[in-house]
């Protein structure tokens, strides 16, 4: 029997970082898109490169373990290299990796993250065996006996037995964590609603939650009339649709405008936690799944599990490797310590 079970994606992440790498902005009449460039047709020379396990199943898992729970995890993988790194990272953790699937049919998850000079970056991901869980894959009765569901986006075909584990879940008395991945919102909101029914916790960030909702932040009145609101009146209309239940939590996180939570009677809005940025690869898994730790850390105190959220996904930015700067409970409220002015907001 485990605290925790997570279930999502396993992969095997190459980061490569070029100093050649340009960041072009585009503007149209009510968006803004950047992308990375590199000169066409260039051999173009790699600054740093380094090796990483991820996914959000692996990320999670290893978060929560860190935070001192009894874990295990379901992520499925081939019989490669791939397969090989990511089983040899668990390998100093206290993860149970029982329940995880193994196909010497199909490759294992594989990324290569072109990593820019700002910090950010841009994921060429091969889904492999991740996109491949199937019903049969899944052992029910450890979600049974589990104290809480984490669900981390998956995608591909994997995104069928969402409906089934949630509603098993939640019929089980398991509470359930859903972050909502774009793979599944895209399967449309009747889909997405079944799944948020079920969930105690619902984690997006801001662009899925437009997704889902199909309610756009307006750029004309994002900087004029309520460039004074601490949570855009577009945002609240997205935390409306997506609270289906009454005990439920929903989180909208926004980049570096930090990120904002709804429990039904109050909007909470909580900053990022200034620190340095290498990458933001596995910020968002770090986010939702401490949060979801934290709240059973502070008594459901919604403001400071956002704080709690905001300082281990800090930690995280700070390294190459999305579990590398993972931080324990005490790390966590030691650095809160450290900072007394980090202060979260309660919005009406």
């Amino acid at each position: 029997m485990c605290d925790v079970i997570t279930i999502g994606s396993a992969t095997m992440d190459v980061f490569v970082e070029s100093d050649d790498a340009n960041i072009v902005s585009v503007y149209t009449k009510n968006k803004k898109s950047e992308f990375m460039s590199y000169p066409y047709g260039a051999k173009v020379e790699i600054t740093d490169f380094t090796s990483k396990v991820g996914g959000g199943g692996v990320n999670t898992a290893m978060n929560f373990a860190n935070l001192g729970y009894n874990t295990s995890a379901i992520f499925k993988i081939g019989d490669d290299i791939y397969s090989a790194g990511v089983l040899e990272a668990f390998k100093d953790k206290n993860v149970d990796l029982s329940n995880i699937i193994q196909d010497k049919t199909i490759s294992t998850g594989f990324s290569i993250i072109l990593v820019s000079f700002q910090g950010d970056r841009t994921v060429l991901a091969h889904r492999g065996a991740n996109a491949m869980i199937t019903r049969e894959d899944i052992n029910f009765d450890a979600i049974k006996n589990a104290k809480l569901l984490y669900i981390a986006p998956m995608n591909g075909d994997s995104t069928k037995v969402l409906d089934d584990i949630a509603t098993f879940a939640h019929e089980n008395n398991v509470y359930v964590c859903f972050n909502a991945g774009s793979s599944s919102i895209k399967r449309g909101f009747n889909y997405l609603k079944k799944i948020l029914a079920n969930a105690n916790i619902v984690v997006m960030n801001k662009e899925e939650a437009s997704l889902a909702t199909q309610i756009q932040v307006r750029p004309d009145t994002s900087k004029e009339k309520f460039s004074e609101e601490l949570i855009h009146p577009d945002v609240k209309e997205m935390f409306k649709k997506l609270k289906i239940r009454d005990y439920q939590v929903i989180v909208i996180t926004d980049g570096g405008h930090g990120a904002y939570a709804y429990d039904g009677k109050h909007y909470y809005q909580c900053p990022i936690f200034d620190g340095p940025v290498v990458s933001t690869l596995g910020a968002g898994d770090a986010f939702a799944s401490t949060f979801c730790a934290a709240l059973g850390r502070t008594n459901a105190d919604i403001g400071k599990a956002l704080m709690y959220a905001s300082v281990n996904s800090a930690g995280v930015v700070s390294e190459f490797g999305a579990t590398q700067g993972l931080k324990t409970f005490d790390e966590i409220e030691k650095a809160l310590a450290e900072h007394p002015e980090y202060k979260y907001n309660i919005v009406e």
